[in-house]
């Protein structure tokens, strides 16, 4: 693994774009150490970005249950899925 410099540090420090970024990666693939350790860095100085990550991870485990129809959690009334049916194909004439 590479060293990093002051300046790298310092970049890697205030660019809580790039941390989001990470974030969002880290929970659908793995990061390599170097990305690792530079959102490690970032997020020991940034309350917000460690907000993110944590309200991230609530809003993903909770669109794979949606999406995982053996889940049997968070399902759509079927009364309801057709009221908005209808909805939707009222805004689209």
């Amino acid at each position: 693994m590479k060293e990093l410099s002051e300046a790298e540090l310092k970049k890697i420090d205030y660019n809580c774009r790039k941390a989001t970024f990470l974030i969002e990666k880290q929970q659908i693939a793995n990061i390599t150490q170097t990305e690792k350790m530079e959102l490690k860095i970032h997020l020991a100085g940034c309350s917000i970005c460690v907000t993110f990550m944590q309200q991230s991870a609530v809003i993903n485990q909770m669109a794979r249950k949606l999406f995982d129809p053996d889940s049997g959690a968070l399902k759509l009334a079927k009364g309801f899925k057709e009221q908005l049916q209808k909805q939707i194909n009222s805004q689209l004439l």
